[in-house]
């Protein structure tokens, strides 16, 4: 089965680890990144979307950060 995942955060170093600690768990990027200005906060703010080939067969509890 193939799962998605959207990473998200500030557009600062935690994200970049974020994706990179996805990468080194076997996801895979897909598609470009997003960015965009958080008025409320004053920070721009980054997403990556990211998927993975498992064995297995889907279900909604499945814990996507875990796999």
């Amino acid at each position: 089965m193939k799962l998605y995942r959207f990473l998200s955060d500030d557009d600062n170093a935690a994200f970049c680890h974020k994706v990179t600690a996805a990468l080194n768990a076997g996801w895979v990027l897909h598609g470009g990144p997003a960015y965009g200005f958080d008025a409320a906060r004053g920070v721009m703010r980054c997403g990556q979307a990211v998927v993975k080939e498992v064995a297995g067969d889907y279900t909604p509890e499945l814990q996507l950060g875990e796999q």
